[in-house]
């Protein structure tokens, strides 16, 4: 699959290379195309070397499932099935961990049914219901429960019931839950027991239904399968029943939404459907090596695809346990990898092989590490060595970062590129060079080419917006039909609103959000990221944002929020501001940075304001420093 793709971008650059560099001078990395060139570019594959169309919905139907390059991907709610069509020997596998308990697929299954019979025999309103012929119509059913069996329970109940899942927000205020709610139409919300009054309130102001999550039975034991405990699981006959009278369900049903973070406007609602969610957990399982051998540590947020696809459904399908810390703790985190692997090279069952985290979280990581005994950092560092694999996604890794956190645990970190609307399609590999300050390259089954725009950049720098066609597409944007129709390419490319390159290995460089990290100072177009990752080399930096700030003379003027390290955070603030100047820091810059480059602002804080995913809302930054003084 990957020889066929590499074969498939070979040929393209020969092409483009043939037809339109005709000069011998070096011609452009392989995924950028110029929307001048790239009309042209599709006219001729699609007559010569490209079969008809080469879109991600070509039917090659192999018993009841859609052959798209490599894979066959599910027609139906294939996702469910794989789960329920396991092995009859792994129903007493150990699915998810949390709190010192153990819960297997049999006892999350046997709840999920149970949800969903209690959804079907709960009269929801279902008129406004999207897929007119499963059993819940479509209808919206939002989730609020911190990560547990009884939130993947509740997840795979819907989806059995025909229902679309919304997951919401544990840290959202009620005003944010409502617009989620009353933007997607819910018509029940579930919940747990520690929820259940505050979602009740809510409910009752959204016109909606709410229910608990039937509970999910555990098993008290640290092995990933138990041969000897009382389970009430529902025998295979009736499972199979009851997977065959939800099959009316189709793969192109809707099945999630995830609402944006809302960093560029008002949150809006991502439709996947079954096979897209298919799609992705199977490309992620190919891509990072996913096996039953594995057990991962979530401690992300599940309203969003680094935690719900990346570290919880990928890990499912592929047979993994998933290990739930419910609130990301540093202390917690070095605890359960200390306790995964004692430095008496002792063996542990239920050791941690898979993290993945923020770039935030490694941060705080390090910082705690730093502050421990000698003792205490040995047995984490070797703990730390013994995983398999750590990765780092969500935002941007900071260079400095991802060298101490080598130096310590062994790990370069994997970097990744995804976001809602498709998850993820870029990758640094599992094997081979993981560059550092890139995202890699696309995932299998993925394309992604750059759109340059030749007015603003007559050079033709190579430096563009990020497209993406891949099987793991959203849908649509909820209730927002222009919106989705605008954020497509003719061809079926979405695109990203990313500003990237790539490097002379094809590596793609995230450059940053067009609308938030690219700056026009004094007709130069700059990378906010790329100036963070520079000043963050400075000793006394821990985190910091740059950002464009309106000037009459340049355009805009690049300003640096700076949040001082741990060691210095000791003193006074305003000692900090005395200390740490503009004039100094324009100094140590000059060494780094382009003239143009350096910041001319400076504002130190105590800490950055982020959201649950450690990204810093520039938009919002902007409107707060524009107000002072």
């Amino acid at each position: 699959m990957r020889a066929t793709f590499k074969s498939f971008n070979c040929i393209s650059t020969c092409c483009r290379n043939h037809v339109f560099h005709r000069s011998r001078s070096k011609p452009p990395p392989t995924h950028i195309i110029a929307p001048t060139r790239f009309f042209f570019f599709v006219f001729v594959f699609s007559r010569s070397i490209l079969p008809p169309c080469r879109h991600f919905s070509v039917n090659n139907s192999v018993s009841g499932r859609e052959k798209v390059g490599g894979f066959l991907f599910p027609k139906y709610m294939d996702f469910i099935k794989a789960i329920l069509k396991r092995d009859p020997s792994g129903y007493d596998t150990v699915a998810v961990r949390e709190n010192k308990k153990s819960y297997t697929y049999d006892q999350i299954v046997t709840s999920a049914w149970n949800t969903s019979d209690l959804l079907r025999d709960s009269g929801l309103n279902v008129e406004y219901g999207t897929n007119g012929f499963a059993n819940l119509n479509g209808a919206r059913i939002a989730i609020f429960a911190k990560p547990s069996a009884e939130f993947v329970a509740g997840l795979f109940g819907i989806w059995l019931g025909g229902g679309i899942a919304v997951p919401l927000a544990l840290s959202h205020p009620e005003e944010e839950l409502l617009y989620v709610m009353n933007d997607s139409e819910v018509s029940m919300i579930l919940s747990t027991a520690e929820h259940q009054e505050p979602m009740k309130s809510v409910a009752a102001k959204c016109a909606a239904q709410y229910s608990l999550i039937p509970e999910v039975s555990s098993i008290m034991s640290k092995s990933d399968r138990i041969d000897n405990y009382e389970h009430d699981h529902l025998p295979e006959s009736k499972l199979r029943t009851k997977f065959a009278d939800s099959l009316t369900t189709d793969g192109d049903d809707s099945a999630l939404i995830i609402y944006t973070s809302g960093t560029t406007g008002k949150p809006k609602g991502v439709v996947h459907t079954h096979k897209s969610i298919s799609a992705q957990v199977q490309m992620l399982i190919e891509a990072w090596d996913y096996s039953s051998e594995d057990t991962f540590l979530n401690c992300l947020p599940l309203h969003h695809v680094h935690g719900l696809f990346n570290a919880l459904l990928a890990p499912l399908y592929a047979g993994s346990v998933v290990e739930f810390l419910p609130k990301f703790s540093v202390r917690g985190v070095w605890q359960r990898l200390s306790e995964s692997y004692p430095e008496d090279g002792s063996t542990v069952i239920d050791a941690i092989t898979v993290f993945t985290g923020v770039p935030t979280m490694y941060t705080w990581l390090l910082q705690s590490y730093d502050q421990m005994d000698p003792k205490s950092q040995s047995s984490c560092s070797y703990a730390a060595h013994k995983l398999r694999l750590m990765m780092c996604g969500s935002s941007a890794l900071p260079l400095p970062i991802m060298k101490q956190w080598e130096s310590v645990t062994g790990h370069r970190l994997l970097e990744r590129y995804g976001m809602t609307e498709f998850v993820m399609a870029l990758s640094n590999p599992i094997k081979g060079e993981r560059r550092g300050g890139t995202v890699g390259k696309p995932l299998p089954q993925v394309e992604a080419k750059i759109l340059v725009d030749k007015e603003n950049d007559p050079n033709a720098s190579g430096i563009g917006e990020l497209c993406i066609r891949s099987p793991s597409l959203f849908k649509e944007y909820w209730k927002r039909h222009e919106a989705t129709t605008e954020s497509f390419t003719d061809d079926g490319f979405f695109k990203t609103g990313d500003t990237v390159k790539v490097d002379e290995n094809d590596y793609y460089i995230i450059m940053g959000r067009t609308n938030a990290d690219i700056m026009k100072v004094g007709g130069f177009k700059l990378s906010a990221l790329e100036i963070e990752s520079v000043l963050l080399e400075h000793p006394a930096i821990s985190e910091c944002a740059v950002l464009g700030l309106p000037d009459k003379d340049y355009g805009e003027a690049v300003c640096v929020i700076i949040v001082p390290q741990v060691d210095a955070m000791s003193g006074n603030l305003q000692d900090l501001k005395a200390s740490l100047s503009l004039k100094e820091l324009q100094a140590w810059s000059k060494k780094k940075l382009a003239p143009y480059k350096i910041p001319t602002k400076l504002v130190i804080w105590e800490k950055l304001p982020r959201n649950a995913m450690g990204k810093v809302n520039k938009k919002d930054l902007k409107k707060l420093l524009q107000q002072q003084p």
